[in-house]
């Protein structure tokens, strides 16, 4: 059965609006989204997408045009930001990066994916090893 409620990554958001990053997992999170499902992320989730888009336009594997569009779908999907990760960053936040050497930012993810009890999606690989670790929830992401 398909989780309702997830906590989704910048790296699965761009594999919603880059062809070259999708898996049949990533699909079938859209199709549970359209069904109804909702994903969370921290505040910090638009500023790293958007910075991920950038960089690929940079690199010239999307056009201008594909990244505004992506951006657009991604604003229309729905979505609960939480802000709450930087009231942690000073504590919570840096002893779980220390815990499971992980990036701060990287953190942000797992640390709302265990305070609300919602599956992690990600296609980060020490990430996702460090939410097995925690024993979070995962949605495969192939």
């Amino acid at each position: 059965m398909m989780p309702t409620r997830f906590v989704a990554d910048a790296s699965v958001a761009i594999a919603w609006v880059h062809p070259g990053q999708a898996t049949a997992a990533t699909q079938a999170m859209l199709e549970a989204i359209a069904a109804g499902a909702v994903f969370e992320v921290p505040s910090l989730w638009s500023l790293e997408v958007a910075n991920v888009l950038l960089v690929l336009k940079r690199r010239g594997r999307i056009t201008e045009r594909e990244r505004r569009l992506a951006a657009e779908n991604l604003l229309m999907l729905p979505h609960v930001i939480d802000g709450d990760g930087a009231s942690v960053a000073f504590t919570r936040l840096t002893e779980l990066a220390a815990k499971y050497s992980l990036s701060v930012y990287d953190t942000t993810y797992l640390e709302l994916a265990m305070r609300r009890g919602l599956p992690l999606a990600t296609k980060d690989g020490p990430l996702g090893k460090a939410a097995r670790k925690a024993r979070v929830a995962m949605w495969p992401v192939g």
